[in-house]
């Protein structure tokens, strides 16, 4: 029976959803795709949409979406024809799982928590098996799954200590869902120490499934192209957020990005060349924010070239990445990458697809999001750690200065990336084996099943 708690919970979530649906339409005027399929949000679907015997992943957003591609790969490999069913939350994630799809896939939005929504969504997909990436753990799904006795897990989690306080604040919510999961697969044993102190049932600890990750081949092959055509060293800021590229930009001017070399001042003269000596480039995390940065460029007095309008032609000052999926070419690019999310207090951004690529990365002092493989990559010397943005730019510019350092930094990138494979094969045996012994599915969908 449900907790009092947990039904005043299911009140208020019912009562918000004219405030989420005012959400979405000021969302959807900076990003459209928040203004499809808004029904779906709300547990009404179109018509065809149905079925059951679904593997249901939930990926919130852009980085849970492609995290869910590597496990989706390795399912298929496991058991091809298994039918996937794809929830989001964001726009980005939406149109990263759309890449993901295959013939007879579906995916819709994830329903809001309240108690009619999340009924009509599982009434009307019956999933075998429920698999949400990373963090997101709703009181009112766990509950409801629990109910239907569809075993629900938390894959390639993680949980900083900022999380784990904040649930602590609401424990009579987080401690009854956490322990509602069916299985928990941690990414690192102190992700593990926290979700079992909310209750979680953590059932191993099997690294992150961003490692499994391959990067694009033709990306990086025309990356390497385009690098002999280019004049300058590429350093890169990659996944950018709000409040770091006016860092960026001021050091840049600071350092006489702007400007001839002073010749009075031998000092100011030398790193202002350095400076010039290579080409800047800004890859924005959210790409609501491509026409705001670029803004934010110019009205700081540079030039900048956009990927989406004209690539990036070797004159303009900065080089903005405003396109999506192509990472891998802005890694293969760069001599250095600047983390993005680590010189603002948000925990940083996703090293790991640097690394693959073999770029080395330099990051700020925030990087909780990702504490275990920022240690292991500096442990490895694939990556440097600065106190601030002034420390990055200066050791981008003596990286790209030294050939022989940037290449060995290279090779243990790629190494360090390597040897931390494998979390895609574990979690797809341990789903598999859960979704195996849950309750047979129903004879109204035509598609493959897991029996």
């Amino acid at each position: 029976m449900r907790s009092l708690l947990l039904r005043l919970y299911g009140v208020l979530t019912t009562l918000a959803q004219p405030l989420v649906r005012r959400k979405l339409r000021r969302r959807a005027a900076a990003e459209p795709g928040y203004a499809h399929a808004v029904a779906e949000r709300f547990g009404h679907y179109e018509a065809g949409a149905t079925g059951t015997g679904w593997c249901w992943i939930h990926a919130v957003s852009l980085g849970e979406a492609r995290a869910a591609g590597i496990l989706i790969a390795e399912l298929r490999r496991q058991y091809p024809g298994i039918p996937i069913l794809l929830t989001h939350g964001t726009a980005t994630g939406r149109e990263e799982g759309a890449k993901l799809l295959e013939q007879g896939d579906l995916q819709v939005w994830q329903p809001w928590d309240a108690p009619d929504a999340v009924a009509r969504f599982l009434d009307r997909f019956r999933p075998r098996i429920g698999v949400l990436m990373e963090t997101e753990v709703w009181p009112e799904m766990t509950a409801a799954c629990t109910e239907r006795k569809i075993p629900l897990v938390l894959a390639n989690a993680r949980l900083n200590e900022k999380s784990l306080a904040s649930a602590e604040k609401l424990a009579w919510l987080a401690r009854p869902a956490y322990s509602a999961l069916a299985a928990v697969w941690a990414q690192t044993e102190a992700d593990s120490h926290r979700l079992v102190s909310l209750g979680a049932k953590v059932e191993g600890v099997f690294g992150n499934l961003k490692f499994d990750a391959t990067p694009d081949m033709r990306q990086l092959g025309a990356a390497t192209r385009l690098r002999q055509q280019l004049p300058r060293p590429v350093v890169v800021f990659a996944s950018s957020r709000d409040g770091e590229e006016k860092q960026l930009l001021e050091v840049l001017k600071r350092f006489g990005a702007l400007a001839p070399p002073p010749a009075a001042q031998d000092a100011v003269q030398s790193i202002a060349k350095r400076v010039q000596d290579v080409q800047w480039m800004i890859v924005p995390r959210h790409p609501q924010r491509f026409d705001e940065v670029a803004a934010l460029v110019e009205s700081q007095g540079f030039a900048v070239a956009r990927r989406s309008a004209a690539g990036a032609p070797s004159e303009a000052e900065i080089w903005l990445g405003d396109s999506l999926g192509e990472m891998a070419l802005y890694y293969g690019l760069a001599d250095a990458a600047l983390l993005g999310g680590s010189f603002e207090p948000l925990g940083g951004q996703n090293l790991i697809e640097a690394a693959a690529c073999g770029c080395p990365v330099i990051m700020g002092p925030s990087t909780f999001n990702f504490a275990e493989a920022a240690e292991l990559s500096l442990a490895a010397g694939a990556s440097l750690r600065v106190p601030d943005m002034e420390r990055a730019v200066t050791e981008a510019l003596k990286l790209v200065e030294k050939p022989e350092r940037r290449a060995a930094m290279s090779e243990a990138a790629m190494a360090f990336a390597n040897a931390n494979r494998g979390a895609a094969e574990r979690t797809a045996r341990a789903l598999l084996a859960i979704a195996e012994t849950a309750s047979p599915r129903t004879e109204e969908r035509a598609e493959p099943s897991l029996e």
